[in-house]
Formats: C-alpha cells, structure tokens, sequence
C-alpha cells in the first residue's frame, strides 16, 4: 500500500511513497512534485454520476488527479489548496464523513460515496445540502484543515458541540444534529437571534462514540475578513 507521510510543522507537504503498480488519486491539483517514473491522469472516479454527486455534495473538483507507479518505484509530494495541517485517517473498520474541501488524498482501495442526509441536517448544510459524502473500503485517506489540526475522541453521555465551520471529518458511526444554537429552547427565531447576536453561526452536536477531527480556522471567516475594505 502507498505510504503517506505529512512532511514539515508550517504548511506541509504530503509525501507519498508508491510501489511499482500502486495507484493513488487526490484532489484537481494537489501535486506538487512526482518523479519520471509515475504517471499523472485526470479521471472520473467512480463514473460521470459519482463524479458528479461529490462535486455537488462536496465541492470538489469533476476530475481528480490518478498517480501511478508504472515504470518502477517513485515518490510524489501534494499538497491542499489551503494552508493548514493534514491528517491521515485509517479507513476499513471506521469509516469516515468528510466536510465540505478537506479531501486532499486517498490509497486506491478506499472510495467517497455521496449518500442522502435528513432533512433537518440537510436545511442547515454549507454545500451539499441533502448529501454528505463517507469513506468506504479499506486503506487511507488525507484530510486537510485551514489551519492547525486536533482529534477529539466522543464518548457516550458526553456529546461535543462544534462549530460546522472547524469540522473537518468525523465517525460515520456517531450520531450528529445540526443547529444554529447551542441552546435548547427559544424557538426556531429566538435561535437564529441568538446566533446572529453571539456570531455562534451553525454548529454540529455529535453524540456517541468515535472521533472527530477539527482545525483551528474558520475559512469563511477568513475571507470575509480578507474582503473587508481597507480602513
């Protein structure tokens, strides 16, 4: 199987090292560098109907970058649109969710299936609305946050609230509802007053066990800071 290393503390890479006949694929232009010996395709995973759907559903790009080790052994460097850390996740006996732009890579036997969400999540998504999109196989995938990165471990009887915005992936296993308060009771408007007055915006309240990983930036946020104009 493809080795995935993260390489450096500020802004790192992901290096990958292939064995002749492996194959790995990873987000529209993520690599960086690869060596003579590999080989670089634009493809459709999955077909033009999956490909499709995670664009929808996750924004990510049509096409995704195949790398192949055809001629002998080789390594490759990636590396995610954003700034921030990346994290390697085990996929096989958990499966993963994964939000909206954290894809960076992924070893071929582990695929992204699109599958429908509630309709009370769904109201309250960023991109994909009534879809979501989880890990199936066996093998590794690359996560990337803006920003730095932690793991938080759930356990039952002690749920976790979290800002939509800082989620990266979590446990397929874990149960999750989607807010606009952390609060309990108001109403639907009291709720929206309040996160509009507190600037708590959407937040996800994970309940049973598993993990969740999350990073320290709000990329929204921080482009609407960036658009500010100039004083």
């Amino acid at each position: 199987m493809p080795v995935f290393t993260v390489t450096g503390d500020v802004d790192p890479f992901l290096h990958v090292s292939m064995r002749r006949g492996e194959t790995i694929y990873c987000e529209s232009d993520a690599m960086v560098m690869m060596e003579s010996t590999l080989d670089l395709k634009g493809k459709m995973k999955g077909g033009l109907g999956s490909a499709l759907m995670r664009t929808f559903a996750n924004g990510e790009s049509f096409f995704q970058q195949h790398i192949e080790a055809v001629r002998g052994d080789g390594d490759c460097l990636l590396s995610p649109t954003l700034p921030g850390a990346m994290q390697i996740v085990d996929c096989g006996p958990n499966q993963y969710i994964i939000s909206d732009g954290a894809f960076v890579a992924a070893s071929s036997g582990v695929d992204l299936k699109v599958r429908t969400q509630n309709i009370g999540n769904a109201l309250f998504a960023q991109s994909g609305g009534f879809f979501v999109t989880e890990t199936t196989g066996s093998g590794q995938v690359v996560v990337s946050g803006f920003g730095s990165m932690s793991m938080l471990e759930v356990e039952p009887g002690k749920d976790a609230i979290i800002d939509n915005s800082h989620v990266v992936c979590w446990d397929s296993t874990l149960r999750y509802e989607i807010s606009i308060t952390t609060g309990t009771s108001g109403g639907f408007l009291g709720n929206l007053i309040n996160s509009q007055t507190s600037g708590e915006g959407v937040v996800l309240r994970f309940s049973g066990k598993g993990k969740v990983y999350v990073c320290s930036r709000n990329r929204n946020a921080f482009k609407a800071w960036m658009q500010q104009p100039a004083r």
